[in-house]
């Protein structure tokens, strides 16, 4: 099985939140000691780091999964839960991101660069963060907030210096293994490549002067055939790994068991290059004729190479690599690659109708207002309507078409929506609690309306 691996998949989960502490202080002589509970501790994140030292995906073949650790739990005394490890997960340079559903997330194009694929969950806050002139004894703390969980599809594109092109059998990695250390597979079939296949090029003396001498990577890409930029023979899998090429070498096929004459194959493989990425047509290219030995064919002002007997492939090599030492030197004038974090824009507060008479509010700003630990606590029923409310909550319901008595759900909450002439909100202020606990004890679910206008 080949150890080279082009896509693949991850599944992140980070770690979820700690959940604050209820507790009181227990003093000689203070018969009532005020709240001293801690805080949670944050979950671990998930990063995607792009490493120069990484080839392929093969990590994740058989082992998609990464996990980081959970945060602590808060404590009396106001001690704080521990935050879980982050992780980071080692992918190529040029590894791309997708959703399942096969949105772009990130592009990691240089080395160095990060991207946030899993946010860990908020720790809860313990019951001496509600201390207030109003609220002198709180019996109340958050949950800790679920860790992001996530699938991604993953997709290298190599980034070598030189692609070398051609269809099927024309000689490509046999004039790789001729110039470099690299040892494909080679035989006398179509489609014996079926990954590409990488090879360092030195040009110069090993024991010149660094400036004297030129090294670039040089990569052998699996045969192209027509249709190929509509994925016909894996094209769409072979094409990519051209994309970020310096340099494309283009061989055609001399010998008398070519599919196509040499000026026909050059139309082919140009068309589907421009069918799949337009501007891959201007980047600079050498077109050869390969097979040089058993020609039968030739094509007027085309140089002919022989893998075999070596004829003109060190005039090859030095053509790239003046080549590549250009293209370089022109990025190198353009841009001086700077590290990037990529992190995904924060969630944003959805409502949308579940049902006849029914409303499911989502996003993550929501769902971390509501998660506290005792939710038929009426003091923390009363600090989550605060908090919806600072969030707009009531007001996008109202936009959306809310109608009096209509159900809202909030994560785990449920409650009455009401709105008359004067406004409209989360809570009546004339409602007697009683009436909410007794409704909750019947029907088990949760009503904000009774919990009392705090505007």
């Amino acid at each position: 099985m080949s150890n080279f691996v082009d896509a693949a998949q991850l599944h992140a989960k980070a770690g979820d939140g700690g959940a604050g502490c209820v507790s009181f202080r227990r003093e000689a002589h203070v018969a009532k000691g005020g709240p001293d509970g801690g805080d949670g501790g944050r979950g671990g994140d998930i990063w995607l780091l792009a490493d120069a030292n990484q080839a392929s995906l093969l990590g994740f073949r058989d082992h998609p999964f990464r996990r980081a650790t959970d945060g602590q739990h808060g404590t009396s005394k106001r001690q704080h839960g521990s935050r879980g490890k982050d992780v980071t997960v080692n992918v190529p340079v040029g590894t791309v991101v997708f959703s399942r559903e096969g949105e772009l997330l990130v592009d990691l194009t240089g080395p160095g660069d990060t991207w946030l694929c899993a946010a860990g969950g908020l720790g809860g806050a313990g019951n001496a963060r509600f201390l207030s002139n109003q609220r002198r004894a709180p019996a109340f703390a958050e949950q800790g907030e679920v860790g992001q969980e996530s699938w991604y599809n993953l997709e290298l594109k190599l980034q070598a210096d030189v692609a070398l092109i051609g269809f099927p059998n024309v000689g490509k990695s046999t004039l790789i293994s001729r110039v470099s250390a690299a040892r494909p597979k080679i035989a006398d079939y179509p489609f014996t490549t079926l990954v590409p296949n990488l090879g360092v090029v030195r040009v110069g003396s090993r024991s010149a002067r660094p400036g004297d001498a030129t090294e670039f990577v040089m990569a052998d890409i699996p045969g192209l055939i027509e249709g190929a930029a509509v994925g016909r023979g894996l094209g769409h899998d072979f094409l990519r790994h051209v994309e970020r090429a310096r340099v494309l070498c283009v061989l055609l096929d001399l010998s008398e068991l070519a599919p196509l004459g040499p000026q026909d194959q050059l139309d082919v493989l140009l068309r589907e290059l421009g069918d799949y990425q337009f501007d891959l047509l201007e980047r600079p290219r050498v077109v050869v004729g390969s097979k040089g030995d058993v020609a039968a064919h030739e094509m007027a002002g085309v140089e002919t190479i022989s893998s075999v007997t070596g004829e003109g492939i060190e005039h090859l090599v030095s053509q790239l690599a003046n080549l590549v030492t250009q293209v370089r030197r022109e990025e190198a004038q353009r841009l001086e690659h700077a590290i990037v974090v990529h992190k995904p824009l924060p969630d944003e507060i959805t409502v949308e109708r579940s049902g006849a008479l029914s409303w499911t509010v989502g996003g993550r700003p929501v769902l971390r207002a509501v998660r506290f630990q005792d939710l038929t606590d009426d003091e923390a029923l009363a600090e989550i309507v605060r908090r919806l409310r600072d969030l707009g909550v009531d007001r996008l319901l109202s936009r959306a078409g809310a109608k009096d008595g209509d159900v809202v759900n909030v994560g785990p909450l449920s409650f009455e929506w009401w709105r008359d002439d004067v406004g409209a909100g989360l809570d009546r202020g004339d409602h007697h609690r009683a009436t909410r606990r007794e409704r909750l004890a019947r029907h088990g679910r949760l009503d904000l309306e009774e919990s009392g206008d705090d505007s």
